[in-house]
């Protein structure tokens, strides 16, 4: 009995201290991810994309606004002139044409953010791809992203290996 828990003590110190050491060699890593999408060359071209889809939609917004401040001048000038009838018409047309200002002006943010998540959707997985293939090169098992404000702090243990990425993705910036 006592050589049976004498072995089950030196197996648990012997596993306690493999442990102890086996941490001791873990390899972390942090990375500014917004700084590495920031300095990627497609980039631009992607934020030209947006830009013009952005442009697009607020050129569309605009119109309908000129077409009801038009509807509502015009409106305006001619109140008096028109019947009831006609007036209640017109200004539940107003309602109804600002309503739908209202919706398109939702619509398009909707699509505005759809849009932008197409076009920096494949930046982001080319950024992922290379900082997994450094990660896996180097040997880090953890590799935290300081932009996202999760990393409250990381000492200088941890290896910033934003350098590495933009080697990876021959950005030589």
């Amino acid at each position: 009995m006592k050589r049976l828990l004498t072995t089950a003590l030196v197996a648990i110190t012997l596993i306690s201290t493999s442990s102890v050491f086996a941490q001791s060699n873990l390899k972390f890593a942090h990375i500014n991810g917004q700084e590495l999408v920031m300095v990627m060359p497609e980039r631009d071209t992607a934020e030209m994309k947006l830009q013009a889809y952005g442009q697009d939609l607020s050129e569309q917004i605009e119109e309908l606004h000129v077409e009801y401040n038009n509807k509502v001048q015009n409106f305006v000038q001619r109140r008096e002139t028109l019947t009831p009838a006609i007036r209640d018409a017109r200004e539940k047309e107003l309602t109804e044409l600002q309503q739908r200002i209202q919706e398109f002006e939702g619509t398009a943010q909707q699509d505005y953010q759809r849009m932008q998540g197409e076009v920096m959707r494949p930046l982001m997985d080319k950024a992922d791809k290379a900082i997994k293939a450094v990660a896996e090169r180097e040997g880090f098992i953890y590799v935290f992203d300081t932009s996202t404000g999760g990393v409250v702090y990381f000492s200088k243990a941890s290896t910033d290996i934003l350098p590495l990425v933009k080697k990876e993705l021959g950005i030589v910036k």
